[in-house]
């Protein structure tokens, strides 16, 4: 295990260097230090811990899974949806371990690892934003060390948290995901909507205008012309198993009433968030990562990192909404370079 672990290490340190990454942004400490889970609460279960959380609804618990040790880098990671799985995030075990980064899966209220209440009440922004607060806590992350990572409907909820908890935070990164979602709707209106065949989109119109969205073939017809275009490029039977099981793990009774039933853009109680006029408030340091075929908007998204007072962003030109697969080296040798370059200053 540890010579696969040093080969791991090696070979993202490559990576970083043909990305132009110096070897300064690596981790001081030893590759032993990483691993060493000396005097941690949760080494008998292998990293993970079930957190419980005080809502209004009662008390529940979370699924969280700690890996590695780094006293100034620990980043929580919060999975899209809302109602997928962490899942999906099996492809940072192949980088943030060899960068030395310290890192928590979790699966949000309602997820399939975690308790799954049937309380459409707490299926709110502001309950979800409570919720990472008192994981952070549980966690003992504070400002020294705790940076925010949020994809699609968690960058979403990572801005929130950043406007609530701005001063419990070291860094953010927000990864495909727009600052507000009428603009979304719009831009799938005018660009996503108008580059499909019409008459496949007519077909998509007419389930929709019926509420038929349970057939199969609305399904099919959204994952042959607009997912393997725009969520995932690759052919759907080399979708990568972690995807797969995320995806099958969603849960509609919290996905449908936020994000809505319709995967052509967003009607439920999100359709009119937007934070556009407050991200010049949000003054942690920011990583904003952008696709050239993601579902967002990318010219939206680098005008975001041009709003945040320190905001960076990073392209990925060959990505759509799941980017860290389909330009995986892009992605993470950007992210692990933000990571390294916030915590030397």
């Amino acid at each position: 295990m540890k010579n696969f672990y040093l080969s791991l290490r090696a070979a993202v340190l490559a990576l970083l260097l043909l990305a132009g990454c110096s070897p300064e942004q690596l981790p001081e400490q030893s590759d032993s230090a990483y691993l060493d889970n000396t005097g941690r609460a949760d080494v008998l279960t292998g990293g993970i811990r079930m957190i419980p959380i005080d809502t209004p609804a009662g008390k529940f618990k979370v699924w969280t899974k700690r890996i590695g040790n780094n006293p100034t880098i620990k980043v929580l990671l919060l999975h899209g949806g809302p109602g997928m799985t962490h899942e999906y995030f099996a492809a940072f075990d192949s980088y943030f371990p060899a960068a030395g980064i310290e890192y928590y899966y979790y699966d949000q209220l309602g997820s399939f690892y975690s308790d799954q209440p049937d309380e459409p009440s707490l299926w709110e922004i502001s309950r979800f934003v409570d919720e990472v607060e008192q994981v952070r806590q549980a966690l003992g992350l504070d400002a020294s060390n705790f940076f925010l990572f949020g994809n699609s409907w968690g960058g979403l909820l990572a801005m929130e948290y950043a406007l609530a908890h701005g001063d419990k935070l070291k860094g953010m990164i927000i990864a495909n995901m727009m600052a507000s979602i009428p603009a979304y709707n719009e831009y799938a209106e005018s660009v996503l909507m108008a580059d499909m065949d019409p008459a496949v989109l007519a077909q998509l119109k007419a389930f929709e205008a019926a509420e038929d969205y349970g057939n199969p073939r609305y399904m099919e017809l959204l994952m042959s012309h607009h997912y393997v275009d725009h969520v995932l490029r690759m052919p759907i039977d080399d979708w990568p198993d972690p995807v797969n099981r995320a995806f099958e793990h969603v849960n509609a009774n919290v996905y449908i009433p936020m994000q809505g039933p319709s995967e052509l853009g967003a009607s439920g109680k999100l359709a009119n968030w937007d934070r556009t006029a407050e991200l010049a408030s949000i003054e942690v340091p920011t990583l904003v990562i952008g696709a050239r075929y993601d579902t967002m908007d990318p010219g939206h998204m680098k005008w975001m990192a041009e709003e945040l007072p320190d905001g960076q962003y990073l392209y990925c030109p060959q990505g759509s909404h799941m980017a860290l697969y389909d330009d995986q080296e892009v992605f993470f040798s950007g992210l692990i370079g933000f990571l390294h370059d916030v915590d030397k200053r």
